[in-house]
């Protein structure tokens, strides 16, 4: 009988169906496995991606929360500086806490390539975030380098040589009078050279520019005399307000064929671009110095500037002020007075050696001593 083969009247199982039910048993405690272990790795992922998560925004919250700098300090990166490098030294610094997060965050921000070097300022808390940007920006310290006007190039050669936030050799230097008079914003590790030759550009811009729209009646042969002039003028006065009317002075002086006899030339023509010592009186002997420079001895001009006129000097000889005055002398505050004729000029001369002797002021300086018996 067919039933027969799978059990008896009484019930028993036949093998057939005994090796079924163990099929079956193997299959569900094989499903049971698959089940545990999926359960089991996608526990495990579940966990790995909140690890992930958690890493990620503990990552986040470390770079663009605030970072463990306590007083506010300056970096220094050279050039050239790996991004591993910037960031161990960042850290031993004290600007960020972890040297790791911030590679990360340099480059999933894709600002690695865009660091730059200089020397940085950092506030107190600053971010990572904040310091990538400052380092991308390229906002780094600025330095001041100022030169006065009427400096000789010696003296702003010296000036730069000693500037500690510039580096490399001087270079050779200049002409005189060829050195702009400014405020120079620099970076530290600025080359020395290239300051200069920003000093050299920049002076030779602004003279042919104030040149080019000169009067008409300004009497220099060319632009080498007008920068002469004009350093004579800008050692003569240190008032913007004098400077057109000194000037005008000098270039009647030269319409007569008179000498200039300008104090300033005597000085340069004894001490040269170092400068008068401060405590060392203009001489008889120093006025006859025998020197092309020294316009008590040489007639006309110098053969060259006695420093580095500025922007207001140049412009005062481009344009001086229409006067027929012929002298000038100090007149106990600082300035001057004009006269176009020897006779008041004696006159402003004895006024000063009355304030001279009230107040026990130096020998006043004047213009025009060998036309006159009362300077000499």
């Amino acid at each position: 009988m067919r039933g027969a083969a799978l059990s008896d009247e009484r019930g028993t199982e036949g093998p057939d169906e005994r090796r079924i039910r163990k099929a079956a048993r193997r299959s569900r405690g094989a499903r049971s496995r698959v089940v545990v272990l999926f359960n089991f790795l996608l526990s495990g992922a579940l966990v790995a991606c909140l690890a992930v998560v958690a890493v990620v925004l503990w990552g986040r919250s470390e770079f663009e929360g605030p970072g463990p700098l306590t007083a506010a300090t300056t970096v220094v990166i050279p050039k050239n500086t790996s991004l591993e490098s910037i960031a161990g030294n960042l850290q031993r610094e004290g600007v960020i806490s972890n040297a790791r997060i911030f590679e990360y965050g340099a480059r999933v921000t894709k600002t690695a390539a865009k660091l730059k070097a200089g020397e940085y300022g950092f506030d107190p808390g600053v971010s990572m975030r904040g310091v990538l940007d400052k380092l991308a920006s390229g906002e780094s310290i600025m330095h001041s380098v100022t030169v006065p006007e009427g400096w000789t190039v010696r003296q702003v050669f010296d000036r730069v040589a000693g500037e500690e936030v510039l580096a490399g050799d001087m270079p050779p230097m200049p002409a005189e009078g060829s050195l702009r008079p400014d405020t120079y914003r620099v970076q530290r590790g600025m080359q020395r050279a290239e300051l200069i030759r920003q000093m050299q550009e920049a002076q030779t811009e602004l003279v042919q520019q104030i040149w080019a729209g000169r009067s008409k009646d300004v009497n220099l042969r060319d632009i080498g005399q007008f920068v002469t002039l004009a350093s004579i003028v800008e050692k003569e006065t240190g008032k913007p307000e004098e400077r057109p009317l000194v000037a005008s002075v000098f270039l009647n002086r030269l319409k007569k064929g008179m000498r200039l006899q300008s104090d300033p030339t005597i000085i340069y023509a004894v001490w040269g671009g170092a400068g008068k010592p401060p405590d060392e009186p203009i001489r008889q002997s120093h006025i006859r110095n025998d020197s092309p420079y020294n316009t008590y001895v040489a007639k006309g001009l110098p053969p060259g500037p006695i420093a580095c006129p500025g922007r207001a000097a140049l412009e005062a000889v481009a344009n001086p002020a229409a006067s027929k005055d012929v002298y000038f002398v100090a007149d106990g505050d600082g300035g001057h007075v004009f006269a176009s004729t020897l006779e008041d000029h004696n006159a402003n001369v004895r006024r000063y050696r009355e304030i001279e002797k009230q107040r026990n002021l130096p020998v006043p300086p004047t213009v025009g001593l060998d036309d006159q018996a009362l300077a000499q």
